[in-house]
């Protein structure tokens, strides 16, 4: 299977000021919903939040740049994906992926499964990476200090 890098980029807090990403597919669960904004809140970094436009529900996400928790994250795009995205060059490529809050404090971060935007165009699809098998489902995140 052919397959395509990304960059190691993370989003700034003013890349991600109010931006709709389109999902014509939707994400994992909630295909329904196609359009997202990803917002950053002042003092929530490096987390983001990325809510559904939608007004039959209040839907949202919190997302993180893989590299804030995993520096040597190198996630394996199918060129199908790339391809339907427009991602031409690794650095065209934003990658979020989704936090899960558990009990008892702890979070854990979905490394399987990212959500590749297309920088340039603000087009996004969750893909399932060709090398997930080196990657966790629940990879924990620390602990905040307290």
């Amino acid at each position: 299977m052919n397959k395509m890098k990304v960059a190691d980029t993370t989003i700034t807090e003013r890349q991600a000021e109010e931006r709709i990403i389109s999902m014509p597919q939707g994400l994992l669960g909630f295909e329904e919903i196609k359009q997202y904004t990803l917002k950053a809140n002042p003092g929530e970094e490096p987390f983001l939040w990325l809510r559904a436009q939608t007004k039959e529900m209040n839907l949202a996400f919190i997302v993180i740049s893989p590299y804030e928790v995993m520096p040597d994250y190198h996630p394996d795009i199918p060129n199908e994906d790339a391809r339907v995205l427009g991602i031409i060059q690794p650095e065209d490529a934003w990658v979020l992926n989704v936090v899960t809050l558990r009990g008892g404090g702890r979070a854990t971060v979905n490394l399987k499964g990212p959500i590749i935007v297309n920088r340039h165009t603000l087009m996004a699809k969750q893909v399932v990476i060709i090398n997930a098998v080196d990657y966790a489902l629940d990879y924990p995140l620390p602990l905040a200090a307290e």
